[in-house]
């Protein structure tokens, strides 16, 4: 993991919270809600990715193929 993951992360989280503060002053909180949980289930779905290749690193080392 580089540093440009952490960046993604973070470019996400603002992007997210322009969004949610743009749409909430224009009256629309269901799809401010929807905005937040669609950034999260994008980084969550990054961070799954991550984890996946951490463990098949981990087997690679011990030869637990």
């Amino acid at each position: 993991m580089d540093i440009d993951f952490i960046f993604k992360i973070a470019a996400i989280g603002i992007i997210v919270a322009v969004l949610n503060q743009l749409l909430k002053r224009a009256e629309r909180d269901e799809q401010a809600m929807m905005t937040t949980l669609a950034g999260l289930i994008v980084v969550l779905m990054m961070i799954v990715n991550q984890i996946g290749n951490l463990f098949e690193t981990i087997k690679s080392i011990f030869g637990l193929y």
